[in-house]
């Protein structure tokens, strides 16, 4: 596990996958950006607080600074979108730079495609929240995040990564087969998501990470399905 995780990061920061986080960062700042000057304009043209201009003053200030924390919170959350959309992408590049003679996965349709990217909104957005928590609530016990989101995050990338060669509800047998590994795998990308900046490279992470240990659980089935059939 530990090996397979030290190799997804190196693969991480290879350059084929920088890319793509250069790509999906690009497209987050640019978005959030347009929200910052909407809200901007927003508290500017619906506030008047032109007769006191201390008061101006004071909520400028302040609704500048709340939108910086506020959208700084979502650039992690917001770019784990953009780069689910890219996740098909990834895993071929890990399919074919180590898994060559192995069939290639099936990228999956438009449609579910953005319901997965979602769905991974939602599991960052979880974690994030959890981890913002932990630092503004003392007494949050940080066992709970890890335990949380490792289940959350193992499950859902590692049936994105099945589900490129099988239908969900065997990808979703497979990941319970192999339940525990998933499980840790998903604790060391819960581990990545609470280091902020680092937590940039979580969702890309994570897909390296899955496919390698789904490939690893397959390979499993496939071997112990073919001494099966010599007995």
């Amino acid at each position: 596990m530990l090996s397979l995780a030290i190799r997804s990061f190196a693969q991480v920061l290879s350059p084929p996958f920088r890319v793509i986080l250069w790509k999906s960062l690009g497209i987050t700042v640019a978005l959030l950006a347009v929200v910052w000057f909407a809200i901007e304009w927003a508290i500017g043209h619906f506030v008047d607080l032109s007769a006191y201009p201390w008061a101006q003053t004071t909520l400028s200030i302040v609704t500048g600074l709340g939108a910086f924390i506020g959208l700084g919170f979502l650039i992690a959350p917001v770019a784990a979108v953009f780069i689910a959309l890219f996740q098909d992408e990834i895993a071929e590049k890990v399919e074919a730079a180590d898994y060559p003679e192995d069939r290639p996965g099936t990228a999956m349709p438009l449609v579910p495609s953005l319901i997965l990217s979602l769905k991974f909104l939602g599991v960052v957005l979880l974690g994030n929240l959890f981890a913002l928590l932990l630092l503004l609530v003392p007494g949050i016990n940080i066992v709970a995040f890890f335990l949380v989101n490792g289940y959350l995050i193992g499950r859902e990338y590692f049936e994105f990564a099945a589900m490129r060669f099988a239908p969900p509800p065997d990808a979703r047998l497979l990941r319970k087969a192999h339940g525990g590994q998933v499980f840790l795998a998903g604790l060391v990308i819960a581990g990545v998501l609470a280091i902020p900046i680092v937590n940039l490279l979580a969702p890309i992470f994570g897909t390296v990470f899955m496919v390698h240990l789904h490939k690893r659980a397959a390979g499993r089935i496939a071997r112990r399905s073919a001494n099966a059939l010599r007995r």
